[in-house]
């Protein structure tokens, strides 16, 4: 490895790319929801944005390439992204701070242990249909 170039583990996700049919509100919401979990803008062209945490990195992009408008996440293909979100209490704040931001919370009747009784976690869903969740650490 180079100098100031950390080693990097064979099998370890790179990145993820995501085909959004309306960037700028995909900005907007993962933007705000990225940024609070501590990853930082890393690429930004005319049809996309990328985030950065550490070697890996997130692409949002509206394609020309994209054959429909809308996500379904119960479609067979991606039904979410899981994120380590700090404490429960962190958890939470992003749980509140979400409407503002374009988020709405999944299986609000379960909260926070939609997952199960073991499990404290948000289910989180944008307005174009994608879902993330911010698991916290427990125990």
């Amino acid at each position: 490895m180079g100098a100031g170039r950390e080693a990097l583990t064979v099998g370890a996700l790179h990145h993820v790319e995501i085909w959004v049919p309306d960037l700028d509100a995909a900005r907007r919401s993962w933007g705000w929801l990225l940024g609070e979990l501590g990853w930082t803008p890393f690429q930004d062209w005319p049809a996309g944005r990328s985030w950065r945490l550490g070697p890996t990195y997130l692409v949002l992009e509206q394609s020309p390439g994209l054959s429909g408008q809308v996500h379904d996440r119960r479609a067979p293909g991606l039904n979410h992204l899981a994120f380590h979100a700090g404490s429960p209490v962190a958890v939470d704040a992003l749980v509140a701070a979400a409407p503002e931001h374009g988020w709405e919370l999944l299986f609000p009747d379960r909260h926070p242990h939609a997952g199960g009784p073991g499990t404290y976690a948000a289910y989180l869903v944008d307005g174009q249909g994608y879902e993330v969740e911010l698991v916290a650490e427990v125990g």
